[in-house]
């Protein structure tokens, strides 16, 4: 299925892994390039060292295009994105700051990159910035995600932006891909879809609360990691949703991080003043401390933090990668042949 975003990144199918902090792991990225998609490493949990080795692994694994994801509102990103640019990652994707200088870099050595938006603004920014394409996240998705639905903002930013559209939040099968193209994008991201694959590190707890999970049982709050975003709705969410952090968990949290990071105190403090305070700093030290847990929760899978898309309801099995993309484009070309089908002039 060839559309502007197969065009750009010389990909076989629309379709993309969302760089999902320790999930969109090496070998899930390359199990998704391999299958003719976009794999997506998220470098968030990473130090610059760490990422040099991830990216010759991932160069080990496929030899077909992939991409790095930076947060760059994380204290190590703009080293980890420097990294990327070093070893001439052949996509980035960068997500909630200012991208101008990396999209420069990138382009200097025919590097392409795809800003992640859920505003109008934003996407308008991104644009005339030079990115190449956008990731366009609408309410349903795991994380962060913009306030309108898919339904609604990805049709409204495809009508104010000249550059392809990758659609993310609530996309799993063909069905969604093909109502993705019919609202104006050009393929779409999809993050639980390829979390609950053969491939995924995730441990088979998790897992199972994937398959068991409907469409009812994710919440969102800004109270998890310090920004809007949607998680499984269980004892840790709700607790961290209703309650303040205490300054100890906030030290302690905020002081593995910088250990697992290897980056100076400053940097943290300045990454959560960013935001919106030491709260949000602790909030996000907290999360990521949790996040870390998902492939190896112990015997409480409450205690864990668990981005998850709306469409975990939809969700009801574990193929691997390549039949995720295969089978989500082969419904979509039947689904778009149906549909033509039953319109009449």
């Amino acid at each position: 299925m060839k559309t502007r975003m197969t065009e750009l990144f010389g990909i076989k199918h629309p379709i993309m892994l969302a760089g999902m902090a320790f999930v969109s792991l090496p070998e899930v990225v390359a199990a998704v390039s391999n299958a003719g998609g976009l794999g997506m490493f998220n470098s968030v949990a990473n130090t610059p060292d760490q990422m040099r080795d991830i990216i010759k692994q991932i160069k080990s694994l496929t030899d077909k295009p992939f991409g790095i994801n930076v947060t760059l509102l994380f204290p190590n990103a703009k080293e980890n994105a420097e990294v990327a640019l070093e070893e001439k990652a052949p996509i980035l994707n960068y997500a909630l700051g200012k991208g101008d200088w990396l999209i420069k870099a990138a382009h200097e050595y025919g590097g392409k990159v795809i800003s992640t938006v859920a505003t109008e603004r934003h996407a308008h920014r991104a644009e005339l910035d030079g990115a190449d394409a956008l990731v366009v996240t609408g309410l349903e998705a795991a994380a962060h995600g913009g306030e309108p639905t898919s339904l609604v903002l990805i049709p409204l930013i495809a009508s104010m932006v000249d550059i392809p559209i990758i659609a993310a939040g609530g996309f799993c099968d063909g069905k969604g891909l093909a109502a993705a193209l019919a609202l104006g994008a050009d393929g779409i991201s999809m993050g639980t879809r390829f979390m609950l694959t053969q491939e995924s590190v995730v441990h088979e707890s998790i897992k199972e609360v994937g398959l068991r999970a409907t469409a009812e049982d994710t919440m969102r709050s800004d109270k998890i990691d310090g920004l809007p975003g949607r998680f499984w709705m269980n004892k840790a969410a709700i607790e961290m949703a209703q309650g303040k952090v205490s300054i100890a968990k906030a030290i302690a949290s905020a002081w593995q991080i910088r250990k697992t990071l290897d980056v100076p105190f400053y940097k943290l403090l300045l990454s959560g003043l960013r935001q919106r305070g030491v709260q949000d700093l602790a909030r996000q030290a907290i999360s990521v401390d949790f996040l870390e847990r998902l492939n190896d929760p112990g015997d409480d899978v409450n205690s864990v933090f668990l981005p998850l898309g709306q469409v975990a309801g939809r969700i009801n099995d574990i193929p691997s990668c390549q039949d995720v993309v295969e089978e989500t484009v082969s419904e979509a070309e039947q689904v778009i042949k149906v549909m033509q089908g039953k319109v009449t002039a």
